[in-house]
């Protein structure tokens, strides 16, 4: 992939990104809290409400979990009453999970809705369209980007300290 020079941005605009980011992930956090879930699991079951169903290869994919860890996960939400295996209707040899009404996320996530929904009342419908297609290709790009971490190779620092850590 060839380097693409970044696009002039408006001084600070760096800054406003990472913040925009850290927020999404501390209001995740919170409403992972809120449903007394962990974060993966959070977005696990989101990822699952969105597709209504998946497989446990197409859940690892979204949430960039191995394998093992997504059984266990399904195992967790399952245990909890969030999701049930069934079998694939188009092949009956494979299992799909398929999220179960049980979380009423809707206090949970009304507030988030709320405040984004008061910022979006500043915008045109065209300045709307505008941010829906960002949200839509940035997060594209976002996934990406996180297969690209996870394929890369460590290198010999990464490595090295990797080692350390695990002997403290």
């Amino acid at each position: 992939m060839a380097d693409v020079p970044p696009p002039e941005l408006p001084a600070g605009a760096h800054e406003t990104f990472r913040r925009y980011l850290d927020a999404v992930t501390v209001h995740t956090q919170a409403a992972a809290d809120a449903a007394r879930m962990h974060p993966t699991d959070w977005a696990a079951l989101s990822a699952l409400n969105l597709a209504g169903r998946l497989t446990s290869g197409e859940l690892a994919e979204r949430t960039g979990l191995t394998s093992g860890a997504t059984t266990r996960l399904i195992d967790r939400l399952e245990r909890a009453g969030h999701v049930r295996r069934v079998p694939d209707p188009a092949d009956r040899r494979r299992v799909v999970v398929e999220p179960q009404p049980k979380l009423d996320v809707a206090p949970i996530v009304t507030p988030g809705r709320q405040r984004v929904g008061e910022v979006f009342q500043r915008y045109r419908p065209e300045e709307l369209a505008v941010l829906f297609d960002y949200f839509g290709r940035a997060a594209d790009a976002f996934l990406a980007a996180a297969h690209d971490l996870r394929a890369r190779p460590a290198s010999p620092e990464e490595t090295a300290q990797s080692t350390r850590d695990q002997r403290s």
